[in-house]
């Protein structure tokens, strides 16, 4: 691409950024902050020329702290919320401003500095608040990623030269927006108190963004509206632009002229977090006993990490989905991996797991995290939990719990369809989705309740957190969403053990009451419901004719089953000892 034609494109592309989706939902933060009239005329170079440096320094801060610190983009664009935050606060709260430490000093040197008595307050502020806008209006221009990307690895002058060109156009076009917003706002006179109702709004709405951008709901919206863009989409405008540069060809932006806006692995590197790796798995299961990585399918697959333990409910409503779409997804690239981190000592047991895998029906490949290896490495905190990872490594999606199936899928197809266009493939990607039945959850009341020791807080007639033997009896009156126990109990951490015949009592608010539950030898319970044998309410593992079950295996028990959710009490009698109790959830 020739010197000056790049250039040009630079230039515009500068122009162009202010009015890109990721931009525009920022735009009055940045512009509404320099409004106002008398001194107040001067902050919009202030911020503005703050946030052209901003850019021009975090672009080569970026390129420095990826290569050689290894600091994920993502982090610089997490502080840049935290400020904007910040400046809301300070916004809404002006006199917060003058009790910072050092902001004395500041202002004074700021009145040295600039020779005006009349920025008093305000230079260090405005100058912060452009720095902190620099990595959020970074991400959002194929011209911007061209020279990052492929540019500034070649030639250094080259991609400064461009990058400076770039942000002068930005800085122009935002200078002339704020110009305009100041005659205006000017003439209405509505700016002119620095504690008034715009300033306060002004204040609200850097909280909002600041918040957008920690929790990446500002690219949600940049999704949205970029699927509703069409022609007026200025990214796709600086694509072509580019394009024809290149003589019709999209060699030096082959990885950004996708239909929908197909991002480049730099581009990425600013949205997304790196997939980190399994981190020593204790077992492989469905994959023949050989070994698997992330690694391995990078370039090649799309792969969904499921976090999920066995005798989990809310993990057990999710699996028809995952093994739907692994035989749906298998043969266009998708790859699913389930990471079984167990929560009880049982679940630790392979051949436990190896069972539970047929019970259900699981064909794709699972791996053991017995010593939460891979949960802490991908830092999560939720069963289940499902991290969608792109051809390129990057987890592009990512749900915690239940629920939004649709849209979990949706993010599959799309990133497939990347995959199918980055190798050449043809797409045969369908736009339907998976529909199952959904749990009516709206109408649980009821909390999942521990036995253990060291979680049984909702023990009534006992003493929770206690260790060792408890023999206890029923009340005369219970309370709902309350454990309570007869008979003699030895508490461990994770469970309690009868010795003897015993009952439990819990009054719940649900469908469903499910049990985690074993025994070393087996062990009949005779399950009631509000005093009387569960019979056609029983769940799946209850024999309704006589109300009872046969405990024995380490597992999730479903006791009772209802259409219709409803305040009832569940009692289960316990016929002797070595009955082992875990957890009540409820759906």
């Amino acid at each position: 691409m020739h010197l000056m034609g790049l250039l040009l494109i630079s230039f515009i592309a500068g122009v162009l950024t202010v009015l890109a989706p990721c931009i525009l939902p920022l735009l009055p933060v940045i512009v509404g902050d320099t409004l106002g009239k008398g001194a107040a005329r001067m902050r919009a170079p202030v911020v503005i020329l703050s946030l052209g440096v901003s850019i021009f320094l975090f672009t080569l801060i970026l390129k420095v702290s990826t290569t050689f610190a290894h600091v994920p983009a993502y982090v610089w664009t997490d502080i840049s919320g935290v400020l904007i935050t910040f400046f809301g606060v300070v916004t809404l709260f002006p006199n917060l401003w003058d009790t910072l430490p050092g902001i004395g000093a500041l202002n004074r040197s700021s009145n040295k500095l600039l020779g005006t008595g009349y920025l008093k307050k305000n230079v260090w502020g405005d100058a912060l608040i452009g720095a902190a806008l620099g990595p959020v209006f970074s991400s959002c221009s194929p011209t911007y990623f061209l020279i990052l990307a492929t540019v500034l690895p070649v030639n250094l002058s080259a991609g400064l030269l461009y990058l400076a060109v770039y942000t002068l156009g930005l800085c122009l076009s935002l200078f002339l927006i704020a110009l305009i917003g100041q005659r205006l706002v000017g003439a209405l006179g509505i700016a002119s108190d620095p504690r008034g109702l715009f300033k306060r709004t002004l204040g609200v709405l850097f909280i909002l963004v600041g918040i957008a951008i920690l929790f990446g709901i500002d690219k949600k919206i940049e999704a949205s509206l970029l699927a509703n863009a069409g022609a007026l989409d200025v990214t796709q405008i600086e694509q072509r632009l580019l394009t024809e540069r290149a003589g019709g060809s999209a060699t030096s932006t082959a990885d950004i002229t996708k239909a929908n806006r197909m991002l480049t692995a730099s581009e990425k590197a600013l949205r997304y977090q790196k997939a980190p790796e399994l981190a020593q798995p204790d077992a492989y299961l469905n994959t023949g006993g050989q070994p698997i990585s992330l690694a391995q399918y990078r370039g090649k697959n799309v792969v969904l990490i499921d976090f999920w333990t066995y005798s989990c409910i809310n993990c057990q409503r999710t699996l028809p989905y995952l093994t739907k779409w692994y035989a749906k997804y298998k043969d266009q690239g998708l790859v699913i991996i389930g990471v079984h981190t167990p929560e009880f000592a049982f679940e630790h047991v392979e051949s436990n797991v190896a069972a539970a895998l047929k019970q259900f029906g699981i064909t794709y490949p699972v791996v053991l995290d017995n010593e939460y290896r891979t949960w802490n490495a991908f830092n999560n905190q939720f069963w289940p939990r499902e991290y969608l990872i792109d051809i390129d490594g990057y987890i592009v999606h990512d749900h915690a719990g239940e629920g939004e199936y649709d849209v979990t899928e949706k993010a599959i197809q799309e990133a497939l369809a990347e995959r199918a266009q980055r190798l050449g493939l043809a797409s045969t990607v369908a736009a339907s989705t998976v529909s199952l039945p959904p749990p009516d959850l709206a109408a649980v009341g009821s909390p999942e309740t521990y036995f253990g020791a060291a979680r049984n807080e909702f023990l009534g007639n006992g003493t929770p957190s206690s260790v060792g033997t408890q023999t206890l009896a029923f009340p005369d009156a219970t309370s709902p969403n309350t454990l309570y126990l007869r008979g003699t109990w030895n508490f461990s951490k994770e469970y309690a053990e009868t010795a003897g015949p015993a009952g439990i009592r819990f009054l719940y608010k649900a469908h469903d009451v499910y049990l985690v539950a074993s025994a070393a030898t087996p062990v009949t319970i005779t399950v009631l419901r509000d005093g009387k044998p569960v019979g056609s309410f029983a769940g799946s593992d209850v024999n309704p004719s006589t109300s009872t079950a046969t405990i024995s295996e380490q597992r999730l028990y479903r006791l009772v089953h209802d259409t219709t959710a409803g305040v009832h009490t569940i009692e289960i009698q316990v016929s002797g000892q070595g009955f082992d109790a875990y957890t009540f959830s409820f759906g």
